[in-house]
């Protein structure tokens, strides 16, 4: 065909190029978009690229595509490669010590937001006050689509259950916490058991979530009954309504500061830690102004990704806390705990 001969025209980083923004998105459209081209054009690219390798790169569907085996072998393969390329400025600044300006951009929900990025987007941008930060307020699902459509560098919360395609990194560890009123009768009791919590009304966050979830699982499995007598979404507001006496509640560490009016007990003998950690796709490259944001999180970075890309089933049963536990990316949704 005299189009797709044309097209074989252009080089190879064009095509690659294409291809990549079309698997990120799903969409032909979208990725045309995304490089300011026409959809014929796109699509041009495309195929002068399977022409090219001798591969078929997607099973189309009318407008809907789809990675072919040899497709996803592919992106794996070239994303590092153009996106590096689409960097090449900042990674030459970053060799030469000028890493000033740019942009970085994160995923995650409005809890890891508030108890953990804020202290590091703080240190970061005093120390690069030139480089763009954008924190998106996602839910768990809409992070993890971001991540994989190549809209941020990378998202940061919490995963129990790995997909094939993701690198999940955890760097901190927080712990299951009872709280309840100061003058509560729990608030002084020094070993806990479920039996001693069951007969207290429970608040926690709408039931669809993660957290409610891992409550009555864990009720379930050693047969205590209990009762939830409040749904409240946002730990915020959980820890207010406990703090007025309107029932106590399970919840993270991450989300205790100290400067609350509870009295605060651990539960780690019956509910499992939970990990926050960075969550990006396999293989992907890391900006210079990614890795400094990274780096300022948790020194041994670098060597964590390597590692979780490398052997990522051994990761995933790394983060897997006890059998049958249910979680989501960045544990809860937008605005809850």
């Amino acid at each position: 065909m005299p189009e797709i001969e044309n097209a074989n025209k252009h080089n190879r980083l064009q095509k690659l190029r294409a291809f990549c923004h079309a698997a990120q998105t799903g969409s032909i459209s979208r990725a045309a978009e995304r490089l300011f081209l026409s959809q014929p054009s796109v699509s041009l690219l495309i195929k002068a690229l399977e022409v090219d390798l001798g591969l078929v790169l997607f099973d189309r569907h009318g407008p809907r595509i789809q990675l072919t085996t040899a497709g996803e072998t592919l992106l794996a393969t070239a994303l590092p490669l153009v996106e590096g390329m689409d960097h090449l400025p900042d990674i030459l600044a970053a060799r030469l010590g000028e890493v000033e300006s740019g942009s970085l951009s994160v995923a995650a929900g409005e809890s890891t937001i508030l108890y953990l990025l804020a202290d590091f987007i703080k240190r970061f941008n005093d120390a690069y006050p030139k480089i763009k930060v954008q924190i998106h307020n996602v839910t768990g699902r809409d992070g993890l689509a971001m991540v994989r459509a190549g809209d941020v560098d990378f998202a940061v919360g919490s995963m129990t259950e790995i997909p094939e395609d993701i690198a999940y990194s955890p760097v901190f560890r927080y712990d299951p916490m009872l709280i309840t009123p100061l003058n509560h009768p729990l608030a002084e009791k020094k070993h806990l058991c479920l039996e001693d919590i069951s007969p207290y009304g429970l608040i926690l966050p709408p039931r669809h979530l993660s957290t409610w979830r891992i409550v009555d699982l864990v009720f379930q499995q050693n047969a205590v009954p209990y009762h939830v007598v409040l749904e409240a979404g946002g730990w915020e507001v959980v820890k207010k309504f406990v703090e007025l006496g309107l029932g106590i509640s399970i919840v993270t560490s991450i989300c205790l500061t100290g400067k609350e009016k509870l009295a605060a007990k651990p539960l780690n003998q019956y509910f499992p830690q939970r990990n926050y950690g960075v969550v990006m796709l396999r293989n992907k490259f890391i900006t210079p102004q990614a890795a400094h944001f990274l780096e300022l999180m948790d020194s041994g970075f670098q060597r964590k990704y390597q590692h979780n890309n490398n052997h990522p089933h051994q990761a995933a049963k790394a983060n897997a806390k006890t059998p049958g536990q249910i979680g989501d990316l960045m544990g809860h949704d937008k605005s809850l705990p």
